[in-house]
């Protein structure tokens, strides 16, 4: 076996979690009226109160690309006592997706949790945002914008979208996403990239695989080094893989995942 072939069938088996069909929720409820402004409320045996992860899917902001696949470290996660809150939003190619709309979305999908609060048990003093890929980035922007997430956990986040459109990562989405490059649209940039909206001025996690070409490690380790100079407390996690082990309950590295989780809602 060539190292060439190798790695490209360690890719694809990384990717079979896409493939997998999760176990369902036990409710889906919107948080809008748009048919997109949805989530999938997943609770832990036990009355509660329990602690929330609000979970953002990611497939570089396109309509290509929905919340399913991230049923499985829901699931996980339910397992070990942690309620999720997995949202849909509305994404390039979705009438009223990309700017400003994803954001819109998600900001009313993460406040939407005050309500899910009257009716099931939720304890909002210990509810973080976790999101991978475009999710973790959505999971950074919710971080600076909204009080009632109190630390971010982002998984491969493109966490630098100067940087990302720089690279011209996935045929230059982020100028897709935002209506032009940084040039054309720079508030844009600077309201919607969370390397540029730092101090966070709350627990931050960034994992990242070593490997990961969909995502480079280097977006993640700019934005720490950035988050660090602003006084954030703030952590990086690389680790042996690429992009989609992260999201995968049966991989190596979902240990690193779910203690950064567990350890996250403690000091929360």
């Amino acid at each position: 076996m060539t190292r060439r072939f190798a790695l490209t069938a360690m890719a694809a088996k990384a990717q079979a979690i896409l493939e997998k069909t999760p176990p369902k929720a036990e409710h889906r409820i919107p948080y809008g009226r748009d048919p997109l402004q949805f989530g999938d409320l997943r609770l832990p045996a036990g009355k509660g109160p329990h602690p929330l992860v609000i979970n953002i899917h990611g497939g570089f902001w396109r309509a290509a690309y929905d919340l399913e696949h991230n049923g499985h470290l829901c699931e996980a996660l339910r397992q070990k006592g942690i309620a999720t809150w997995s949202i849909e939003y509305r994404r390039i190619g979705n009438p009223g997706g990309g700017w400003p709309g994803t954001f819109d979305d998600v900001k009313a999908a993460a406040l939407h949790i005050k309500t899910l609060a009257k009716k099931y048990p939720l304890k909002l003093k210990r509810s973080i945002a976790m999101g991978h890929s475009a999710g973790g980035h959505l999971a950074l922007y919710l971080g600076s914008e909204l009080p009632l997430v109190k630390g971010v956990i982002s998984l491969a986040g493109v966490a630098d979208l100067r940087r990302a459109q720089e690279l011209k990562l996935s045929k230059e989405v982020v100028k897709d996403f935002l209506g032009g490059t940084p040039d054309q649209v720079p508030d844009r940039y600077k309201q919607a990239s969370p390397i540029e909206r730092l101090p966070l001025k709350k627990p931050t996690v960034l994992i990242q695989g070593e490997k990961d070409n969909i995502v480079p490690p280097e977006i993640a380790k700019r934005y720490v080094d950035a988050a660090l100079r602003a006084g954030d407390k703030v952590k990086l996690d690389l680790l042996p893989g690429g992009h989609f082990e992260l999201i995968d309950p049966a991989s190596p590295q979902w240990a690193t995942v779910e203690r950064r989780v567990l350890e996250m809602l403690r000091i929360s």
